[in-house]
């Protein structure tokens, strides 16, 4: 697929992030946009430069982080929890790949702004890849209450199944504070269910940077069009404020650790960010 009606309105990450999963044997080709293969082509000689300097990629980053969420998904999945909610999924192939795998066992549900929804949706159509078991919805998940909210998307799905909500990407755009709301709500959310696990990527401030690690930063911030928040603090600290929002436990996968990545574990891209494993 090459556009579609509301592929003007998807954000450079998402055109991008599909064209690297594409690339990696992750998605189905019609997940990719032009746009992102034009991206992709755009960011080859900064990426390769930065590679062959030792400094990150950030093809690195977003492998290790997708490969780390899954591993752990799947590991939910097999032991018990049947639903699933993809915040912000953009142009992930997650949902189309888990609802493959695991069939009328798994209820997985796709969620995005508007724009980005309708543009997901229209290729999952293309894919006969909708159904009962497999939808996308509108979410504004910074919005308390209302039809279009976290908590009116998680109301009514069934307790007993066990819940896994996903945000992969979606941290870096906010501020501590906002994140720090949003894991409160998170973790009221999944309170009401006998398995209730959130699973998002976390970067930390990095101390000492030199002069890669600086580029890729600023980087980073010109691509998604503004600021890129590092979150405050260490893994300890994460991991206390995810207590203190109500998280019953918490647990923090290094993406230059996990066996998961062990693809990009020499990328430098793969250490800057941690895999959040939250239980409510």
């Amino acid at each position: 697929m090459s556009g579609g009606r509301a592929a003007a309105t998807v954000s450079p990450t998402a055109h991008y992030t599909g064209e690297v999963w594409v690339k990696n044997g992750l998605s189905h080709p019609d997940l990719e946009t032009w746009q992102g293969r034009v991206l992709h082509a755009a960011l080859a000689l900064p990426n390769a430069t930065s590679k062959r300097l030792g400094g990150p990629t950030l093809d690195g980053l977003l492998l290790a982080r997708h490969r780390i969420i899954d591993s752990l998904l799947e590991d939910l999945i097999v032991g018990g929890v049947g639903q699933v909610v993809e915040v912000a999924c953009g142009m992930s192939p997650r949902g189309w790949r888990f609802s493959e795998r695991h069939g009328d066992r798994l209820l997985y549900i796709e969620a995005d702004l508007p724009a980005m929804a309708q543009r997901k949706r229209e290729a999952l159509e293309e894919m006969g890849a909708l159904s009962e078991r497999h939808r996308v919805v509108d979410l504004d998940v910074l919005r308390e209450g209302g039809p279009d909210s976290l908590e009116a998307r998680v109301e009514g799905l069934d307790p007993s199944a066990g819940l896994a909500i996903i945000t992969e990407g979606l941290l870096p755009y906010f501020d501590d504070e906002t994140v720090d709301k949003l894991w409160a709500r998170l973790a009221k959310a999944l309170a009401g269910f006998d398995k209730g696990v959130y699973l998002a990527d976390l970067r930390f401030a990095q101390p000492n940077q030199g002069l890669l690690e600086r580029s890729f930063e600023l980087g980073l911030s010109a691509f998604v069009r503004g600021r890129v928040h590092a979150y405050r603090g260490d893994a300890a600290a994460a991991e206390a404020a995810l207590l203190a929002a109500g998280f019953r436990s918490a647990r923090l996968h290094r993406g230059d650790e996990h066996p998961a990545a062990a693809e990009v574990r020499e990328d430098p891209g793969a250490g800057v960010l941690s895999v959040i494993e939250a239980k409510a």
